[in-house]
């Protein structure tokens, strides 16, 4: 499949917008009574905004690809059949919760007392924000894993990788930002991301490792109706020249390329953010930059896995050609 990287900047960054919404309303949940009061409510609101800007960033750039941008819109009536119909349903209802607790959570800075707890309404809305993120993140990977005639995509570790990529992202976001906002404390934050950054490199060894190893569910003679064993060759190409299905179905990619654009991915959404978890750890005057090398790793990292996940998926009517 050809990359189009208005798609590959969509995934990258609304995955790690949601991912850190999701962390942050995890950490907002379990907030001490009474601790919202003073800079905290800026700590929270700074995360959310800019959870908000990445994943609103990551919408916009995924326009870029469509045809007729117009008429996205239409895509929100088919939610009972499309993937794509729910995630832009669910992104909007994500919008909605996060306004709601945007103004809840700027009432002390507009003269408003708050309490000092989580009423009841806003918790409830907090973890339906949490919740909405992480299914918004499921909905964009269940558009390429259910289609059947791209067999890589099919394979069972595609939703994982998707979310334990936007928890991984969206937690490094988050101590980044914590750091930024006063140091608060990140140890066991720190253990956690890299626990994080070993799974997803074994899964995606095991996704690559997947995907070389498994055959194409059809070919030629089966497509044809034919016994299996007989022979089938193309007597002359359909085209003389290319055309759209040969353009954006037909990329290929060298295998000795994708090995090393593998390994390149690796390193920098696994190794560089392992590495600089335990830096933090040891030196923790040295955190906020070196968190802030860790996100910019696991952030291209990611657009570099995003690129080979489409350069190394075959479409099946390629078949044909």
């Amino acid at each position: 499949m050809h990359p189009a990287f208005s798609v590959l900047f969509f995934t990258t960054l609304s995955g790690a917008g949601y991912g850190l919404l999701a962390w942050t309303m995890l950490l907002l949940a379990f907030e001490r009574p009474g601790a919202l009061m003073g800079h905290t409510p800026l700590l929270f609101l700074g995360l959310i905004g800019t959870a908000t800007v990445l994943f609103t960033l990551g919408l916009f750039s995924s326009l870029g690809h469509l045809g007729q941008p117009q008429r996205a819109w239409r895509a929100f009536s088919q939610w009972r059949t499309s993937w794509l119909s729910r995630e832009g349903v669910m992104a909007v209802l994500v919008y909605l919760t996060v306004l709601a607790l945007a103004w809840w959570l700027s009432a002390p800075l507009r003269g408003v007392e708050s309490g000092a707890g989580l009423p009841d309404e806003v918790r409830w809305v907090i973890w339906a924000t949490l919740l909405g993120a992480l299914l918004t993140v499921a909905c964009t990977a269940m558009i390429y894993a259910s289609l059947k005639p791209i067999p890589a995509w099919r394979h069972p570790l595609v939703l994982p990788v998707y979310l334990v990529f936007a928890l991984l992202c969206g937690l490094l976001l988050m101590m980044l930002g914590q750091r930024l906002a006063g140091g608060v404390a990140i140890a066991p934050l720190l253990v956690v991301a890299g626990f994080l950054a070993g799974l997803l490199a074994l899964m995606k060894w095991l996704y690559w490792r997947g995907i070389d190893r498994r055959p194409l569910p059809v070919s030629k003679t089966s497509a044809l109706g034919l016994p299996e064993g007989r022979e089938v060759s193309v007597f002359e190409r359909p085209h003389t020249e290319a055309n759209y299905l040969t353009t954006e179905m037909g990329f290929v990619l060298a295998r000795k390329h994708a090995r090393k654009l593998r390994l390149i991915s690796v390193l920098l959404f696994a190794f560089v953010p392992v590495l600089c978890c335990w830096l933090a750890w040891l030196f923790p005057d040295a955190a906020t930059p070196v968190l802030a090398v860790a996100v910019l790793a696991s952030l291209l990292g990611a657009l570099v896995e995003r690129w080979l996940f489409f350069a190394e998926a075959k479409h099946l009517v390629m078949l044909y050609y």
